[in-house]
């Protein structure tokens, strides 16, 4: 059980560590053609953002962001593929960032063919988010009922 378990985690995080391959070789000096698509795609997000929620959302230089999110994917998939939490809180912030601003599907009319593309997109991540939540609520679970297993196991009588 345990082989299956660590099976579908390295399956899980391969969507993670694929594209972090691929980004950073595209990298190069200017950020790659993430960056490309970011810098196209983060002032409609910055100014919507701003619009609906009243915070002005910080600078950043794009290729800064390209290098966090990518290490935001290396680090925690390589933590999330050997059971540790951290790594799977680390796939969430880089989900609950990158989703909004890359599949934007709420700029577009829903008749055009690139709403349809995005939607789906951001389905795929939202799906991928709920993974995480549940990797993290099971692991939380199985915690406390081996701590609740201990206390009772423990206990002594007296005679």
């Amino acid at each position: 059980m345990a082989f299956i378990s660590f099976l579908g985690r390295v399956l899980f995080v391969s969507v993670f560590v694929l594209s972090a391959w691929q980004e950073f070789n595209e990298f190069g000096i200017d950020g790659g053609s993430a960056a490309k698509t970011l810098a196209s795609k983060l002032p409609v997000f910055s100014e919507h953002f701003t619009t609906h929620m009243g915070f002005q959302v910080p600078e950043f230089e794009i290729k800064s962001l390209v290098a966090g999110a990518i290490a935001l994917k290396g680090i925690g998939s390589l933590l999330f593929i050997f059971d540790n939490t951290i790594g799977a809180f680390l796939l969430i912030l880089h989900q609950l960032i990158a989703t909004p601003i890359l599949y934007d599907f709420y700029n577009y009319d829903t008749e055009k063919t690139e709403f349809t593309q995005l939607f789906v997109k951001f389905t795929e991540n939202l799906a991928l988010l709920g993974g995480l939540m549940f990797f993290i609520g099971m692991k939380s679970t199985s915690t406390r009922r081996r701590s609740v297993k201990n206390k009772k196991a423990s206990k002594s009588k007296t005679v």
